[in-house]
């Protein structure tokens, strides 16, 4: 935006200078103050000012009294403090100070709506030649076009009647009236043309001289008339027309009017030196913000902390640029510290801090121990200098100002802005203050003339973009809470604040200074300005200090006290050439400041003064003796503080000390410079660098340098020591990356030149340069290898071991572990296809992805492409093989062999296709073993067929047999499962083949049964003994044994059974017999002792309670009674017996159970041939001998079944066997169907009741006839002759039977058809039926169909009479060995 000045042209907006330098230490940098502050100096003083920001964690504590503080602020006009805006201001107070005197009150015109510029208007006019040229010129639109005026709008004419009216006659008065006395009149005469016609005028009229007139005349016409145009003067009551007037006034004032003479009087008077008023309240720091918050508030409208600073700059050079607007601020600056103490911490103060904050009271940071530091020539000085020794406090408000100025002395000045909002600084280069004074003075000279030293007096500003439009450096920077503002020697500075904040500031000096501190002195003595110390008296204090002076400012105070020395020779010299001759000793510094000043140019003398007596206490320096009195030179008096001779040895003081200095310098030089053989060690330059520290010798350059070669050769012999050590190893061996320390090989080479390039000596230098070498031998050799094709894993592991012993950066690395990695992988590859039985599926996979993972590689890609190959085959083939192996239904054996062939080419292992090979090898096994067992001619064994079965199951292969096996199989189970339920009964203990065979736990059966034991594998060309102890044994051995055999083995049980019966019944006997107590005596099942009721079992003649067994009703006459023990089955007819034998003949199934069932009807059909032969024979005492009762009747008669029942039982069995009504009573069954005659039952059929069809249809037939046909049965009409034959021919079958036993799978050759009654079964295996246990004596005959038509007993080849009735029957020798199962 545009802001229009005072009438003016309009004022460009204010542009920000470039920002300032700004620091950011570290804390070691930031441990010494002069040392940071010297380092930074070649930057800084380019800028003059700098800033210096604190580590974050660098907070000191606000220590200031608040309570306490108090103070009275400055009052600032901000239009007055700009130099430009002063000038204007005050020619505008003249202005209206001229026409108040005249009577008139100013009154500024405004031209186009702007008020008009007065003071520019001036200017111009008088630039352009003065009123009168410009209106004969016509330059007035010119002039308005200057002032910034639009051309066109006549705007000239109305400057020039306004220049004529205000400025015209007011110019007249300044342009050097003079008063012409004549006759005790004095005339104002103006220097105008028309002053001068009226001049004329007069002297024609009144000659060279004017008389003397009456009070109340017109001086200047001596004229009276015309009193009401006579002006009286209302300061010295003098008379003048109107008319008469230089300019003429139209009219009368209305107010006090003077006349030219009391105008000049009053308007040549001096104007008073310009400076800030101080504020009529006192203010405490609370009060002073809450002013200073509510004034920035209310003027930006805003709260103070949104407000940018940006604003508050533009707005504060705005104002200060205009004389429209009076904007006034308080500023409290230059508080004394000493008298309300500092912002930072204080020893000597009762504040107590935290043991944190203590380290803030020796910081040098701290402003109140920052000047009077070693390092600072202000320590030297005793005199407490406010504002330069001790800090000064400034509390400011916004747009309160401290103008432009220079620190006093050219000094150094540190500002730290404690809290509050930013301080804005702008500075210029210490180079650049001349060129700043200059522009100043040429841009405002007015203010200069009455205050040559007004820069020093800080009550002027200027704009920077006016300065740097002139050519002026000038930079800038924002000050915020917490850092600190440094300006450098004779560095212009100024600025303004921000807001309400709290800063601190003091001057220091550091050795450099020295120099400008004396050309200050010599500046100051040119504007007779106060000096606030004397150079010269810290000088020699220093030098009186030789000793303990930093080295560096003893060689520059040696060189500044040889110059004081030359000018005080010079200056005594002249001196005494004056002709002052009278000298003395005199302590200056014992004299205050104000004593010993030169009277001229206001020096504060030291080395040497003049004074006379004629003024005591009143001195010159000796630049300044002709200005000291009138009284003759020789009368002077020469005071002096040191002789010349007493200052020679003080500089030789400060030499010596100096040249300590640089005899070190001079060593530290000859070693940075050695040649490679002089070069010295690493110690000897740490030696010198504590030698340095010790003698407190100056942290300069060349100890810097010292320093900087000295760490830099430490570090290299650190890093040569680390490069030695081979460190690199633990990092790397665990697969890491790149150290970012790292060196490559270019710059361990560069390292190792380094090394050799050092101006000392390291002992790791020859080592390093070994291990350089090593490490190229490396390189070589790698990139030997990596030329190859493909080298071997081992040869690169082996050169990637050798790395490890280097902490270099090697390119190669990367790709040799590449590389290495391929190799691996190929080598994995190429193992793993050797041993092709070993390559799984999941191999190749993991090979696969492993290698997808590696860089690109021709052998890679190529093995890998082979492998995935392989890897899709062998997917595919064993896939396949796990379907064929899932397929249902299941697949043939040769098309199983195929794809097996297909999957033997494949060169890996694939475990489903070997679960088919071997599914097809147990396949042709298992074929090859069935077809074995099958052209053998042998009736194989039930168990082998299971074991066939489950392995014909288990193998997932389409086997042809297995069916027809399996159903082979339930119908054995079937078959046993009808015996089952036919021999067992309900809920029995025994199983069918224990039922079936001879019994072999006579005996033990009052022991705990134990479970039955799985058959035991006989080992290999074994055979196991035939001890017949237990079931176990007995079915193991019918299922080892031949067939042949079988019934040898059932034989023998059978002997052992009638053994241990035997045994057993003469036990039991023995026990009822004997005369043993009855309390000793042990029996029934409970084990107890007899005890009446009792029953005898009739097989084992053991004796039972009656309470502990079942017994038969007393009303169901005498039967045969057995135990619990003996009676083991249901004891079926032999009707219901003999099918389940024919059925199991037509299976074809060897199985224990059904030789113990062939075994037990031989038995019967023995028994029952003996029996009848004691029928026939009629010798019924053998019948009785074997019946016996269960009733006991010996010596316990307390039972329900006495003697004399006992023997009417018998009694009428003997009658009824004597009548032949005998009943069959079947030894070991205990059933009986009824009693009828024996021809009766000859010629009856046998009817087969309680075979159910439930059981029946469970047994499978071989074959089924298609025709049905009768076969002729024998007679029924038989005679009792033929009756008797036909036991006869039992009788005789059954013993031949008994001799002449054949194996089931023999063949009978074919026998004789003979239509004979007598004729003799041709069955394999004949039962003869004829002594049977038959409850109907009837034998049933068939007749075979096929070609031999020979007879057979139904119940010898297993067939019903229903079935016989109703299907065909072929024998065995018809349908031929070859018949299937």
């Amino acid at each position: 935006r545009i802001i229009a000045g005072a009438g003016g042209p309009a004022m460009a907006e204010f542009l920000p200078p470039p920002e300032c330098p700004v620091f950011e230490p570290s804390w070691e940098e930031f441990a010494d103050p002069f040392a940071f502050i010297h380092k930074i100096r070649p930057i800084a003083e380019q800028t003059g000012i700098c800033k210096v920001r604190p580590p974050p964690d660098w907070q000191p504590p606000f220590a200031c009294d608040v309570d306490k503080l108090h103070f009275t602020p400055r009052i600032q006009r901000l239009n007055e403090l700009e130099a430009q805006t002063r000038v204007k201001l005050n020619f505008l107070d003249q202005i209206a100070k001229f026409w108040e005197l005249q009577g008139c009150t100013l009154k500024i015109p405004h031209v186009e709506r702007k008020i008009l510029d007065l003071f520019q208007l001036n200017r111009l006019v008088a630039e352009e030649g003065g009123f009168d040229l410009v209106c004969k010129e016509r330059k007035w639109t010119k002039i308005a076009i200057r002032m910034g005026f639009a051309p066109g709008k006549a705007v000239g004419s109305h400057i020039r009647a306004h220049y004529e009216r205000i400025l015209y006659p007011y110019n007249l008065f300044q342009s050097g009236a003079s008063l012409l006395v004549s006759g005790g009149v004095f005339l104002f005469l103006p220097k105008c043309s028309l002053a001068m016609n009226c001049l004329k005028h007069l002297n024609s009229h009144f000659g060279n001289f004017l008389l003397q007139v009456d009070l109340y005349v017109c001086l200047l016409c001596g004229s009276g008339n015309d009193e009401d145009r006579l002006l009286l003067c209302d300061g010295c009551d003098d008379s003048y027309h109107t008319f008469c007037l230089i300019p003429p006034l139209h009219d009368v004032p209305k107010g006090d009017w003077r006349c030219p003479q009391c105008l000049a009087q009053e308007c040549n008077k001096p104007q008073e030196a310009f400076g800030f008023e101080q504020a009529a309240r006192d203010y405490t720091l609370r009060t002073f913000g809450e002013m200073a918050d509510a004034f920035k508030s209310d003027y930006f409208n805003m709260p103070v902390h949104m407000v940018p600073t940006e604003l508050v700059e533009k707005e504060f050079w705005r104002l200060v640029s205009t004389i429209e607007e009076d904007v006034t601020v308080e500023y409290g600056a230059d508080i004394a510290s000493k008298e309300f103490g500092s912002g930072f911490p204080v020893r000597d103060r009762k504040i107590k801090f935290r043991p944190e904050e203590e380290e803030y009271l020796d910081s040098g940071w701290n402003l109140n121990n920052m000047p009077v530091m070693e390092q600072s020539v202000l320590a030297h000085i005793t005199a407490d200098i406010c504002g330069m020794k001790l800090p000064w406090l400034y509390v400011g408000m916004c747009f309160s100002s401290f103008c432009w100025h220079i620190e006093d002395h050219w000094s150094y000045s540190i500002n730290y802005l404690h809290w509050g909002e930013p301080k804005t600084w702008y500075g210029a280069p210490g180079y650049a203050a001349e060129q700043l004074e200059d522009v100043m003075k040429k841009l405002a000279p007015e203010l200069f003339v009455s205050q040559p030293d007004l820069l020093h007096q800080l009550v002027t500003i200027m704009n920077p973009n006016t300065l740097m439009a002139h050519g002026v450096p000038v930079y800038r920077t924002n000050q915020c809470a917490g850092e600190f503002v440094i300006t450098f020697p004779r560095a212009y500075h100024s600025g303004f604040n921000q807001g309400f904040n709290f800063a601190e500031a003091v001057n220091f000096c550091t050795v450099d200074w020295l120099p400008l501190g004396r050309q200050c002195v010599e500046h100051y003595r040119l504007l007779n300005r106060y000096c606030v110390f004397s150079h010269d008296e810290m000088i020699c204090k220093m030098a009186s200090k030789a000793d303990v002076l930093d080295v560096v400012v003893a060689s520059t105070v040696q060189k500044d006290m040889a110059v004081m020395i030359e000018d005080e020779k010079a200056l005594r010299e002249a001196v005494h050439k004056l002709g002052v001759t009278d000298s003395e000793r005199m302590a200056f510094e014992m004299l205050p400041d104000d004593e010993r000043q030169c009277i001229k140019c206001k020096t504060t003398c030291f080395m040497s003064a003049v004074y006379c007596s004629c003024k005591p206490g009143l001195l010159v320096c000796l630049y300044h003796i002709e200005d000291l009195c009138s009284c003759p030179t020789y009368k002077y008096t020469l005071g002096y503080r040191y002789k010349l001779d007493d200052l020679y040895p003080m500089m030789n003081a400060l030499k010596l000390r100096a040249e300590s200095y640089n005899e070190w310098a001079s060593k530290v030089n000859e070693a940075l410079e050695a040649k490679i053989n002089n070069k010295r060690s690493l110690i000897s330059f740490k030696a010198l660098i504590e030698e340095s520290e010790m003698r407190k010798f100056p942290d300069n350059d060349l100890l810097r340098h010292l320093r900087l070669v000295t760490q830099d050769a430490d570090k290299c012999a650190s890093v040569a020591q680390q490069l030695l050590n081979g460190k690199r190893q633990t990092r790397y061996r665990s697969g890491g990356g790149k150290s970012p320390n790292q060196l490559t090989v270019n710059e361990l080479r560069l390292f190792v030149r380094q090394l050799y390039a050092l101006p000392c000596v390291l002992s790791q230098t020859p080592l390093l340069k070994d291990l350089l070498n090593r490490v190229e031998a490396f390189q070589q050799h790698s990139q030997k290898l990596l030329s190859e094709e493909m080298p071997s894993a081992a040869e690169l592991q082996e050169l990637l071991n050798v790395s490890f012993e280097f902490d270099v950066d090697l390119p190669q690395l990367a790709e040799l572990r590449i590389r290495l990695e391929q190799a691996r992988w190929l080598e994995d590859v190429q193992q793993a296809c050797l041993d092709q039985s070993s390559l799984t599926l999941d191999d190749m996979r993991r090979l696969i992805d492993s290698g997808v993972g590696l860089t690109p590689h021709s052998a890679v890609e190529k093995a890998m492409a082979k492998l995935q190959e392989l890897l899709t085959v062998s997917e595919h083939w064993d896939d396949k093989a796990r379907n064929l192996i899932k397929a249902r239904p299941r697949q043939s054996v040769s098309s199983l062999a195929a794809a097996v062939k297909e999957i033997e080419e494949i060169p890996a292992y694939l475990p489903n296709g070997i679960a088919l090979k071997d599914a097809v090898q147990k396949a042709k096994d298992w074929l090859q073993e069935v077809e074995a067992l099958q052209a053998g001619g042998r009736v194989p064994v039930l168990d082998t067929l299971v074991e066939f079965v489950t392995r014909g199951r288990s193998i997932p292969v389409h086997l042809d047999y297995l069916p027809r096996l399996e159903s082979l199989v339930a119908d054995v189970q079937a078959w046993k499962e009808c015996a089952a339920n036919t021999f067992l009964t309900e809920n029995s203990p025994y199983s069918l083949l224990e039922v079936l065979s001879p019994r072999c736990d006579i005996g033990t059966l009052g022991l705990k049964r134990k479970q039955k034991k799985l058959k035991e594998p006989v080992p290999n060309g074994k055979k196991r003994g035939t001890r017949l102890e237990s079931l176990c044994d007995l079915e193991r051995a019918l299922c080892e044994s031949k067939e042949t055999a079988s019934m040898a083995t059932l034989g023998e049980a059978r002997l052992k059974e009638m053994e241990a019966l035997r045994s057993l019944r003469a036990a039991n006997e023995g026990k009822v017999l004997s005369n043993e107590d009855d309390a000793e005596m042990k029996v029934c099942l409970c084990q107890k002792e007899p005890a009446a009721p009792m029953i005898k079992c009739d097989l084992c003649r053991g004796v039972f309670h009656t309470s502990c067994v079942s017994v038969p009703s007393i009303f169901q006459g005498p039967r045969v009674w057995l135990c619990p023990h003996c009676h083991r089955s249901e004891k079926p007819p032999l009707e219901k017996i003999l099918p389940l034998l024919a059925s199991l003949q037509r299976i074809r199934v060897r199985l224990p159970e059904g030789d113990a069932l062939r075994y037990m009807i031989e038995r019967t059909v023995n028994w029952q041939h003996r029996a009848q032969q004691m029928l026939y024979s009629g010798n019924l005492n053998l019948i009785q001998d074997k019946i016996g009762s269960g009733l006991l009747y010996n010596r316990w008669q307390a039972t329900a079944y006495q003697l004399p029942e006992t023997n009417k039982v018998r009694l009428n069995l003997l009658l009824g066997v004597g009548r032949s009504d005998l009943s069959s009573n079947e030894c070991c069954r205990g059933k009986r169907d009824g009693v009828g005659s024996v021809e009766r039952k000859l010629k009856r059929r046998f009817e087969r009741e309680g075979f159910c069809g439930e059981k029946r249809a469970r047994v499978k037939k071989m074959r089924t006839p298609k025709k049905k046909k009768l076969k002729l049965n024998p007679s029924k009409d038989l005679s009792n002759s033929k009756l008797e034959r036909e036991r006869e021919r039992l009788f005789e079958a059954q013993r031949s039977s008994e001799s002449h036993l054949l194996p089931l799978d023999m063949s009978f050759s074919e026998q004789e058809d003979s239509e004979d009654e007598d004729a003799i079964c041709p069955a394999v295996n004949c039962l003869q039926p004829e002594g049977d246990e038959v409850s109907e004596w009837e034998v049933d005959w068939v007749q075979c169909d096929g070609s031999c038509n020979q007879w057979f007993h139904q119940v010898c080849v297993g067939i019903s009479p229903e079935m016989a009735e109703k299907e065909d029957y072929i024998c065995i020798s018809c349908t031929g060995k070859d018949s299937q199962y």
